[in-house]
């Protein structure tokens, strides 16, 4: 099999290329713009895959805000791009869809399925769930895969990712004053790519919840993060009003992976277990 993985160098494209039991072929913004449907059709025309996983995003979920059209055209437009061709060639794509597509339900306290309608809140949200239609409309052959809190080896620039901004900031305050009523799954980029890499060896296409197991707040997951790496810094809860952002966050959008369970049979580990390799992955990297 032949894998074009489209957004090849973020923090899931990167660990999808040591996953992949497949000939993979990379793509990064400089080999295709998915907003560009002749730059889309000439790169995957090359490529010729069997395959294409799109893990390319806009993901400046504040940005978005001011620039809704942008983040259209990227999460959007992109994977219809994507989704056209790969139904014209008769290609699978699987799709990286997110949590946030979630996020009316203040008061939920119970796991989504694949089956709860969404509901977006912010024009990031929108952009994502607007992807997902575009995609389940143009080909039967698809993979969505939705994750949550994602954080890998490798960062796009001027992105980051969660875990390390807590290492950095925890080195240079005594404090740091972290949200604690909104409520994920943490997901480490090689169990998402694991899981991603089990769906594509089945013919069980469809919509899919990929995260590790368990929940935590954002203050819970830093305070895990200080803990395991030794750090000396005060973690300190507040509340979503006392951190203002324009765009608004889901209070809880844990996600149920059952469905990925019952058909790869496989569970991913406890958000705790992943973050905790990812830490010594990268002190001794």
């Amino acid at each position: 099999m032949r894998v074009a993985i489209v957004g090849a160098r973020g923090q899931l494209g990167t660990a999808l290329q040591t996953c992949l039991q497949a000939e993979v072929l990379p793509l990064g913004h400089a080999e295709i713009e998915i907003t560009d449907a002749e730059s889309v059709n000439g790169a995957l025309s090359s490529a010729s895959p069997d395959c294409v996983i799109n893990a390319a995003a806009y993901n400046f979920v504040d940005r978005a805000e001011d620039e809704p059209a942008v983040a259209y055209e990227v999460n959007a437009v992109g994977p219809r791009h994507l989704a056209h061709w790969c139904d014209k060639a008769g290609a699978t794509l699987v799709h990286i869809s997110s949590d946030y597509v979630f996020g009316f339900g203040p008061d939920r306290t119970v796991p989504y399925t694949e089956v709860d309608i969404p509901g977006p809140t912010s024009a990031y949200a929108v952009s994502k769930l607007a992807g997902e239609y575009f995609v389940q409309s143009a080909l039967r052959e698809h993979f969505i895969v939705r994750t949550c809190g994602l954080y890998g080896a490798a960062a796009s620039e001027g992105k980051g990712n969660f875990v390390k901004t807590i290492l950095r900031l925890a080195t240079q305050r005594k404090e740091l004053t972290i949200v604690n009523d909104q409520r994920c799954t943490p997901s480490y980029a090689v169990d998402v790519a694991q899981a991603i890499a089990g769906l594509i060896s089945t013919k069980a296409f469809g919509l899919y919840h990929v995260t590790n197991a368990g929940s935590a707040s954002w203050y819970e997951f830093a305070s895990e993060i200080v803990r395991l790496a030794k750090l000396g810094v005060h973690v300190r809860p507040i509340t979503s009003a006392e951190y203002p952002q324009k765009a608004r966050r889901p209070a809880y959008s844990v996600l149920d992976c059952s469905k990925l369970i019952a058909t790869t049979g496989k569970r991913l580990p406890s958000w705790e277990d992943g973050l905790a390799r990812y830490l010594q992955q990268i002190t001794t990297s």
